[in-house]
């Protein structure tokens, strides 16, 4: 094994804005407790993309460097520099999740080496990745390095929405972009869970691909009537929780106001004041980086606030969290299978065509980062 590795890097500075770039770093050491990973597949999340490029105008990108050793650059805005301060001259390593081989393992941890294991913890886009063995997921005998590169992130993101619900009361779930690869494994939980789901999609072929699943509330955005028939599905199904994937423009005003709808539908439920029953909707990511725009028609009883996995798990406890990772990879290949429209090498990743690829954002574009 060498002992240097490529790792992908971004950094922002004032006077360059965004580079990001491939660094020539030593490959690290598993210490007490710790495994090295041998990194062969890691996707590439919208969730990546905030750390990847920042604030960066990527419509002013400029490729350059070598192509074993590319550099891409790209002006950031003031408002965008003033927004990232704290990161500011910092070579970041980038990359959230991604699974491989263990190669080597530190005192205690001997039992995982040469075991396929996935993990998250950041700077997996690179030839290697220490970490903690207790904080690894031990795939399943057979299952291959792709199989278990996206199970942290969406496998845990979905069924945090159903927990986050049974917690917080709510009996039924809406969300949104529910094509997305999350979208789906939501759609399988919420039907072997028996939980009611609501999907929010952007065309007719998005529609069609979660009937194909089994799902039976989608309602396309684009539609004329959309509030009316989100109304109608939240009346169905007493719906009022949303995770909301957008989060900029009029979506999230436009969900509260239909469950206030249906309430209002209820026995008793008109008030020209509003209902009391309380409506929740969380934003968790930022297809659309506009402002929220709330028109306000859905009385005095909600909330609006943001939802992010890490606290979450907090809040869920260790031994929560160790209950949803056990049916990750228990349904490692079915409930929670992903897929991918790309596999990049570290030097492709950072190609012209790749980036405007993964940038996108897309549903059916998910990239998957092949290090080696």
């Amino acid at each position: 094994m060498s002992e240097t590795m490529l790792q992908f890097r971004s950094l922002i500075t004032a006077e360059s804005g965004l580079e990001m770039s491939l660094a020539e770093v030593p490959v690290p050491v598993a210490g007490d407790g710790e495994i090295l990973v041998r990194i062969e597949a890691a996707p590439i999340n919208p969730s990546d993309i905030g750390l990847l490029c920042g604030a960066a105008d990527m419509t002013g990108a400029v490729f350059g460097g070598t192509a074993s050793h590319p550099v891409v650059t790209a002006p950031v805005p003031p408002a965008g520099l003033r927004a990232m301060a704290g990161r500011m001259g910092q070579s970041m390593p980038c990359g959230n999740e991604g699974a491989g081989t263990v190669v080597a393992a530190g005192a205690g941890a001997e039992a995982l080496l040469g075991r396929k294991v996935a993990i998250i913890g950041g700077a997996t886009y690179a030839g290697y990745r220490a970490v903690r063995a207790s904080d690894a997921l031990l795939l399943p005998e057979g299952a291959t390095a792709e199989q278990g590169a996206s199970s942290f992130v969406n496998p845990l993101t979905a069924l945090g929405f159903v927990e986050t619900m049974r917690l917080d009361g709510h009996s039924a779930i809406i969300h949104t972009a529910a094509a997305s690869n999350l979208g789906q494994m939501l759609v399988r939980i919420c039907a072997a869970d028996k939980v009611p789901l609501v999907n929010i999609v952007r065309s007719a072929q998005q529609a069609a691909l979660l009937h194909g699943l089994g799902a039976t509330h989608v309602i396309d955005m684009t539609a004329p009537d959309f509030v009316a028939q989100l109304a109608d599905a939240c009346e169905k199904t007493g719906a009022t929780l949303a995770f909301d994937a957008i989060g900029g423009g009029t979506q999230a005003g436009q969900i509260l106001t239909a469950m206030e709808i249906a309430i209002g539908r209820r026995p008793g439920g008109y008030s020209r004041y509003g209902s009391e029953v309380h409506k929740q909707l969380y934003v968790y990511g930022g297809l659309d980086m506009a402002p929220t725009v709330m028109t306000r028609g859905f009385g005095m009883a909600w909330g609006m606030g943001g939802w992010l996995l890490f606290p979450f798990l907090k809040r869920l406890g260790a031994e929560g969290a160790e209950r949803l990772k056990a049916r990750v990879a228990a349904e490692l290949t079915t409930t929670f299978a992903s897929h991918y429209s790309a596999r990049v090498s570290l030097a492709e990743m950072l190609s012209e065509d790749a980036v405007k690829g993964w940038y996108r954002r897309a549903t059916g574009t998910k990239y998957l980062v092949v290090p080696d």
